[in-house]
């Protein structure tokens, strides 16, 4: 098998683009495909701002951050794609979204290009049985920010052969990621274990157990978590939190993990969280206030 050397990113929303730096700063000649040429500027103008934060606090070089973004393009569509060894699709957490375009991207793709996916909770197996090489389909799932976080948990579906799993798990060491190694079951590992906690915190404040500043003084403070539950999940976005949740209320079958209804109702409200400037804490002014 070539080495990797070219990357496609499906989406240049917060994963994708963080995804399209880290793979750009390690080597890596990356394509960006969105609905927009607008979107695919928005995205390159927020890699620009974390390059230059990076190279302020001297943890790359100029020449390095200048070399990354000269590595990034923008495919206007999936022909773009086409001299690609590994596409990463990092849509929306939605299955039928996902569905879609796998089966678009896959009649321009090389015949040994692998095709991944960020997804943090739908069936690997599932969504690598949409493509014409389920033997060649992963999960690739970052963490968000991905230039920060270390993690990668990487899936294999029940197709996937060894020469893929190496193939990708030699291009995630490569970006300087720990790896852990997830079954196929649904929400995988970090999210199986983080989203309830998060729907629990949500049920906490829907019964009138605790305010949002009092859960999240509580977690942050007494288990010495970064930040607090509610905190957290308006950071990655109360509509994907939902997603999972109902990933795994419906994968597993268990009423332990049934979407708290409040969170079910910020949702059907819009309020997502920082990207819709108001979740479980509003944003709109200097400082984030609880919105209960």
């Amino acid at each position: 098998m070539e080495p990797i050397r070219k990357v496609g990113v499906v989406g240049a929303g917060q994963m994708g683009r963080g995804i399209a730096h880290v793979v750009a700063l390690s080597g890596y000649d990356v394509a960006i495909n969105d609905l927009s040429k607008e979107a695919y500027d928005a995205a390159v103008g927020a890699i620009t701002k974390n390059l230059t934060r990076q190279a302020s606090k001297g943890k790359i070089t100029e020449d390095e951050k200048n070399a990354a973004l000269g590595r990034i393009s923008f495919a206007e569509n999936y022909e773009g794609f086409s001299d690609a060894d590994l596409v990463i699709e990092a849509a929306t957490e939605d299955e039928t979204v996902k569905r879609k375009i796998f089966v678009a991207v896959c009649p321009f793709l090389k015949p040994d290009a692998i095709l991944a996916t960020n997804t943090s909770s739908i069936s690997i197996t599932r969504l690598a049985a949409t493509t014409d090489r389920p033997e060649r389909f992963i999960g690739m799932h970052f963490m968000n920010p991905v230039p920060v976080m270390e993690l990668v948990e990487m899936i294999r579906g029940i197709a996937t052969d060894d020469a893929t799993f190496a193939r990708s798990r030699e291009l995630v060491s490569s970006l300087g990621k720990t790896i852990a190694v997830s079954e196929d079951f649904p929400a995988f590992m970090v999210n199986r274990i983080l989203l309830p906690m998060i729907n629990e915190a949500v049920y906490t404040l829907y019964e009138g157990v605790g305010s949002v500043d009092a859960i999240d003084t509580a977690m942050r403070l007494g288990a010495n978590h970064p930040m607090g539950p509610l905190q957290l999940a308006d950071f990655i976005g109360l509509d994907t939190c939902l997603s999972i949740m109902q990933v795994l209320y419906e994968g597993l079958a268990d009423s332990k993990y049934r979407p708290c209804p409040l969170l079910v109702k910020y949702v059907e409200a819009g309020w997502l969280g920082r990207k819709s400037n108001r979740g479980f804490y509003d944003y709109r002014g200097d400082e984030p206030m609880p919105t209960r």
